[in-house]
């Protein structure tokens, strides 16, 4: 991982445009959202095939994809992409809790792909393609916690190794910034587009999980 100091120096601005909707669910990108909508931060490698698992679950408002977890601000996928600026491929989960939970999104989560892999995911190599929640209340954060360990004792049960995901408050890992344009909803805009995500054949009982917690 790079460090602070070794980081690109960004910038004081985002360089580029974003859409104002989701191509999919036709909701605003960036907010403003519903009353009561609640937003975690997820990285699964190639935030691609993530984001499309996300924008397909019930209660979601919106998804977006990014960049969070480092020290550049407002960094490009050019640069992101050489490891300098610390930060993870990231997907913006925004939801109703009403309709969906942190722990439902989580199953997704560590279901859907290889949380023991460190910097890499798959053929993705390097900082950016690691796994990662961030949350953003006490509810996710007991949910991420709670799911986490009831995940790890199906992993060792199958003979796979610790998770290695960096889990920690939003507030922590700075802020989210939006990716580029062609970036947003990219599988939907190009269906047989690069998808490194599928389940990966365990499964994360978050019945458990609430039990345990």
């Amino acid at each position: 991982m790079v460090t602070p100091e070794e980081a690109l120096p960004g910038r004081a601005s985002r360089p580029y445009s974003v859409p104002r909707d989701h191509a999919v669910l036709g909701t605003p990108l960036e907010g403003p959202w519903p009353e009561g909508t609640e937003v975690l931060h997820v990285a699964m490698g190639c935030f691609w095939g993530a984001e499309r698992i996300f924008w397909q679950q019930p209660g979601v408002v919106t998804t977006a994809v990014g960049y969070m977890g480092g020290f550049t601000p407002h960094p490009t996928y050019e640069e992101s992409c050489t490891g300098r600026t610390g930060h993870a491929e990231a997907v913006l989960v925004a939801y109703d809790p009403a309709r969906t939970s942190p722990e439902r999104l989580l199953k997704v989560f560590w279901e859907n792909h290889d949380p023991t892999q460190g910097f890499r995911q798959g053929n993705d190599r390097g900082t950016e393609y690691r796994s990662a929640v961030y949350w953003t209340n006490d509810a996710q954060r007991a949910a991420v916690e709670a799911t986490r360990d009831t995940f790890q004792r199906t992993l060792t049960e199958h003979g796979h190794g610790k998770i290695t995901a960096e889990l920690r408050p939003a507030s922590e890992a700075g802020p989210f910034y939006y990716a580029e344009d062609y970036h947003q909803q990219y599988l939907a805009k190009v269906p047989n587009g690069y998808c490194n995500h599928g389940p990966n054949g365990m499964t994360c009982q978050i019945g458990l999980a609430t039990a345990d917690g």
